[in-house]
């Protein structure tokens, strides 16, 4: 299929507008930057058909040496802003050892057909109006007396102030499986977990529940919109990526307040035993925070 790079398209639910640089649906709108939205319409110039990782590679990254895993986290990125769920997709499904494949429904963007008007009601007889006029004047000084009640007791009540984070607060947010196929999204998730924990034995540090930091996971938020929602200071987050027989784990630390990235660090280990891999980067990353949050 031939993609116009300002005509809008349809992409499944998707309302995708190339020259805005921005997808739409009911009300909502994302900001897609250059490489996400070059990656979306080649995908949808062959709508499903694979595309293969190299393809990718000279089209969305023309004249630019990248590895592939630049294209594995672009489509685990685009998978999240699409809000696709790699295990059940609906726009994107990988194709092992071969590429990528969008099975979305694709086509141009149309303008919604508009419902029309149901007929009116029968207007109500005269009898009834006027025992709905004298009912409604009825019912009014009792309204006010209410709603002047309810404003007077409000006013006089104490509002607390909103807790602030303590200081030494963190949330570690679930980390990305960036690996081929994403086949690895259970390491990292206990990755996250064992982080969790290793963290809450610090003396003095609050660190909210798994429960309560998977809730975003794949959800496109601001790091202050997440840290206040969970009333912390600091963002843990982090990825995974394999090649070969090795498995390379980031990590890195925001200040919420202003997302600056305090601290980061990659650990490349060998995926013999993945238990002691978590292990070991747990305690790499353990130490890290304490130093630096000294």
């Amino acid at each position: 299929m031939e993609t116009s790079a300002a005509a809008k398209l349809r992409v499944g639910a998707w309302c995708v507008d190339p020259a805005l640089g921005e997808i739409g649906r009911d009300g909502e709108t994302v900001r897609l930057d250059q490489r996400t939205m070059r990656l979306l319409l080649c995908l949808a110039a062959r709508p499903g058909e694979i595309v293969s990782a190299d393809e990718l590679l000279n089209q969305v990254w023309p004249g630019v040496i990248v590895t592939p895993d630049s294209v594995y986290q672009a489509i685990a990125s685009l998978r999240r802003v699409l809000g696709d769920d790699p295990k059940q997709p609906g726009y994107i499904v990988t194709v092992p050892r071969q590429g990528y494949r969008l099975v979305a429904a694709v086509g141009p963007w149309s303008v919604p057909v508009t419902i029309p008007a149901q007929p009116r009601p029968a207007s109500p007889s005269n009898a009834t109006r006027s025992r709905l006029v004298f009912l409604l004047t009825a019912c009014i000084p009792v309204v006010v007396g209410i709603v002047f009640w309810l404003h007077n007791t409000l006013a006089n009540e104490p509002h607390p102030a909103a807790p602030a984070a303590a200081q030494k607060s963190i949330a570690v947010l679930p980390f990305a499986d960036l690996t081929e196929g994403m086949r690895n999204e259970t390491f990292a998730d206990g990755m996250t977990e064992e982080l969790i924990g290793r963290f809450s034995k610090i003396p003095g540090m609050k660190v909210p529940a798994p429960s309560a930091t998977f809730y975003y996971k794949d959800k496109q938020m601001a790091v202050a919109d997440v840290a206040s929602k969970l009333g912390v200071v600091y963002i843990l987050d982090g990825s995974v990526r394999k090649s070969g027989n090795t498995l390379r784990v980031a990590a890195r630390l925001m200040k919420a307040d202003n997302g600056f990235i305090i601290w980061s660090e990659t650990y490349d280990k060998p995926v013999d035993d993945l238990l002691m891999v978590q292990d070991d980067i747990a305690d790499a990353v353990t130490k890290a925070l304490k130093t630096t949050l000294n």
